[in-house]
């Protein structure tokens, strides 16, 4: 019965994904025929290669109701620290259904102090009311308002009934889990937390848990461009005292303009990967969609232009491609040189298709482009050469001809020949489409806390290469969204909103040269061609600098056609001391990205859960 209903459902979504006119029934039955033979994650596989379908997996979620062991209450007992969590609840009009069901989620809790603070904001519907009325619980408090003052009036108003230490933010039809509050205060234990937020998902109208959202800690520039930490939101109340608490006038983005004033007071922030919230899916709500409240993105907007008003950041803030996303554009400070370095061998029809896009395409003009030949051989090339030096006296070639060694290549080119302020490693096989492209990698890099700054790939045919880089998958690492249509956004938007992430690929890489020269390059010895550019970007974040992937950068990148494939035994035996090196190195990090989320597998490029 359970492979009949796990076949349903991948049934009714396969039907919306087929492509080329592909005839859904008989992707049907080939899809049986592999299930039966593979099992669900062997037939998911080979619908990949053979229909270049992205399966969205997700759909195979189930959310498992905790139930409390005599451990649990043991170590809630042995907690030092048991502070009081006042919970607050804003209520408008809402069905006493759901209103019962959010308040009987509170009630459920496995850790038992805590208050839930009401505040009614002047609601016209009886029922609601009502039900506040005849609640009987001595650890609710409710307070019913004369005059509706809104979501941000109304939830200060619930902060000033708060009693608590800390203070829980839930909206008035949606649930928490039984133990929600039991890991919020395990937190503040064991990591002396002061902003706990967790994983979340969906409750649709029916009951059924859906679009769970599998977040990564703490990335500053993620949260600039949404706000992924969204539900559960715990923080300590003298944070929220401390910056005025709820922001009238920003009504559907006032959690967000929250977060955003108290993250500037504290670096105490915890994630914890377990959905700790149900965000209930009605119609008309933002969990059903959030352009269903159009104001809640332009609130959201002028939160951020608040904060960088008072961080003294001189930017502009822009709606990102999908509700609830943004883009801040910073502003380039002064205009420094940008060193451009292009390893290649040959193949002197993508040295011009890459050179060239550069040259016709870029707004920036303060740039040097220092192309490094290694081994080339063929009289096209040189004359190709030869042209594109006489064609911009920004563009330089030199030659290095050791056996192929792309680490040693770069270092050699950066601390021989560049000049500029700002590294670019980029691969001879890439050709750009954006034309401020230097500007939007610019605009990061130059910023003190920033180290490497990557780029969006797409192959020839509009699929995604690169959007950024995953710890773990396949091994070591592997790239977010790969196969993608470029169109697509990707799990939760990430394919399209700038992100911090643990690396990106050097094939188009900006960073600052004096940090390049503080980590020493590249690894020359151990990783001559493959994981160097992760490593690198490793050895930077271990420095204390961000990484930053931009998908407002884009390329091309038809991969390996300069080198070709790891397909002889020296290369094989080669690539695989890599990986063991990679392994030995870095271990367990490998295995928890903190960017990525430990609920996500580790099989696959495309966000789909770990099942």
């Amino acid at each position: 019965m359970e492979r009949i209903n796990i076949l349903k459902k991948f049934f009714t979504i396969i039907q919306y994904d087929y492509q080329n006119n592909t005839d859904p029934l008989r992707i049907i039955k080939k899809s049986y025929a592999r299930f039966k033979r593979f099992g669900l994650k062997g037939m998911i596989e080979r619908l990949n290669k053979e229909y270049n379908i992205i399966v969205k997996t997700n759909i195979f979620y189930k959310y498992n109701i905790p139930h409390q062991t005599d451990k649990e209450r043991e170590e809630i007992e042995r907690f030092e620290k048991k502070p009081l969590i006042s919970i607050i609840m804003p209520v408008y009009n809402v069905e006493e259904r759901w209103l019962k069901l959010a308040i009987e989620s509170v009630e459920r809790q496995w850790y038992k102090n805590w208050e839930l603070c009401i505040v009614d904001d002047a609601s016209t519907r009886e029922e609601t009311k009502k039900y506040l009325k005849s609640l009987n619980n001595t650890k609710i408090k409710i307070k019913f308002l004369e005059k509706n003052q809104g979501i941000s009036g109304a939830s200060n108003e619930a902060l000033k009934l708060a009693k608590g230490e800390y203070i829980a933010l839930m909206d008035n039809d949606d649930e928490l889990t039984p133990d929600a509050l039991y890991e919020v205060v395990k937190a503040i234990n064991e990591q002396e937390a002061e902003f706990i937020y967790s994983d979340e998902d969906k409750i649709d109208i029916n009951g059924n848990y859906v679009e769970p959202h599998f977040k990564p800690d703490f990335a500053p520039d993620m949260f600039l461009s949404q706000n992924y930490l969204s539900h559960l939101g715990v923080i300590k109340k003298e944070l929220i005292d401390r910056v005025g608490g709820f922001e009238k006038g920003l009504e559907g983005s006032q959690d967000y303009d929250l977060y955003l004033k108290v993250l500037e007071h504290t670096n105490k922030i915890y994630h914890i990967p377990k959905v700790l919230y149900h965000w209930r899916k009605i119609p008309g709500s933002t969990a059903e969609g959030f352009s269903n409240k159009d104001y809640a993105q332009e609130a959201g907007r002028k939160a951020l232009e608040n904060a960088m008003k008072r961080r003294s950041i001189e930017a502009i803030v822009k709606n990102g491609l999908k509700a609830g996303t943004y883009k801040i554009d910073y502003k380039i400070k002064g205009n420094p040189l940008i060193s451009i370095i292009i390893p290649f061998k040959d193949k002197p029809e993508l040295l011009r298709t890459c050179v060239e896009s550069i040259l016709n395409k870029s707004t920036y003009n303060n740039f040097e482009i220092i192309g490094i030949s290694n081994n080339s051989e063929e009289k096209e090339t040189f004359d190709e050469m030869n042209r594109l030096e006489n064609l911009d006296r920004r563009v330089k070639f030199y030659e290095y001809n050791i056996p192929f060694n792309y680490s040693k290549i770069n270092n050699y080119a950066v601390n021989n020949y560049a000049n500029g302020e700002h590294i670019v490693l980029m691969n001879n096989d890439i050709e750009i489409i954006t034309p401020n492209w230097i500007e939007e990698m610019l605009m990061f890099s130059q910023r003190d806390d920033v180290g490497c700054v990557g780029a969006k790939l797409y192959y020839p045919d509009n699929t995604i290469q690169h959007a950024g880089v995953i710890l773990g998958l396949g091994g070591v690492a592997g790239h977010s969204h790969k196969y993608y249509k470029r169109e697509d956004c990707g799990y939760f938007h990430r394919a399209c909103i700038v992100q911090n992430l643990s690396a990106v690929t050097a094939a188009l890489m900006m960073v600052k040269k004096r940090i390049y020269e503080e980590v020493r390059g590249l690894d020359e010895e151990n990783l001559k061609v493959a994981f160097n550019d992760v490593d690198f970007c490793l050895r930077v974040r271990e420095k204390g600098y961000l990484n930053v992937f931009n998908p407002w950068v884009e390329a091309y990148h038809y991969e390996s056609k300069s080198r070709g494939l790891e397909d002889t035994p020296e290369k094989i035996e080669r690539f695989q001391k890599e990986i063991n090196y990679m392994k030995q190195k870095y271990g367990k990090i490998l295995l928890k990205d903190p960017y990525y989320n430990p609920n996500l597998t580790l099989d696959k490029e495309d966000f789909s859960l770990n099942l």
